[in-house]
């Protein structure tokens, strides 16, 4: 089943991206590109919904339908 989660994405001064979420207590995320850190947050937040499964709140389902941000460098 698979679930929306909203991450917040921040450049660090070093360089690197760290993604963090309100939906799930604890996701934290670090990586040297913006795609290696949407990687690394999904296998976080995958495990974090197994270990805390009863204690997260109703994440929304994912539908047919739904909106996406496309980010695109220019």
């Amino acid at each position: 089943m698979e679930r929306i989660i909203n991450l917040h994405i921040e450049k660090l001064p070093e360089g690197f991206y760290l993604a963090t979420s309100d939906s799930i207590q604890g996701l934290i995320a670090q990586g040297r590109t913006f795609a290696e850190t949407i990687e690394i947050a999904k296998d976080v937040a995958k495990k974090l919904i197994e270990a805390q499964e009863d204690q997260i709140p109703n994440l929304l389902l994912l539908s047919d339908s739904f909106d996406y941000p496309l980010v695109i460098g220019v």
